[in-house]
């Protein structure tokens, strides 16, 4: 399994309704949903980091 890494994330509580009832709607949870939506973004601008090759074979991040 990847392995994760946590921190604390200060959010405006109206932002994080917003992507709570995105979530639901895409049948992730919240954490995923966030982290889908950094992932979508770091894609778009070209920032999204490379795998290594034995991540490659492992299929994890």
């Amino acid at each position: 399994m990847a392995k994760r890494k946590a921190f604390v994330l200060r959010i405006r509580p109206e932002l994080l309704d917003a992507v709570e009832k995105w979530a639901i709607d895409e049948f992730r949870s919240t954490n995923g949903q966030l982290e889908w939506i950094i992932s979508q973004e770091l894609k778009k601008a070209r920032r999204y980091p490379k795998r290594k090759e034995t991540d490659k074979k492992t299929g994890s991040f």
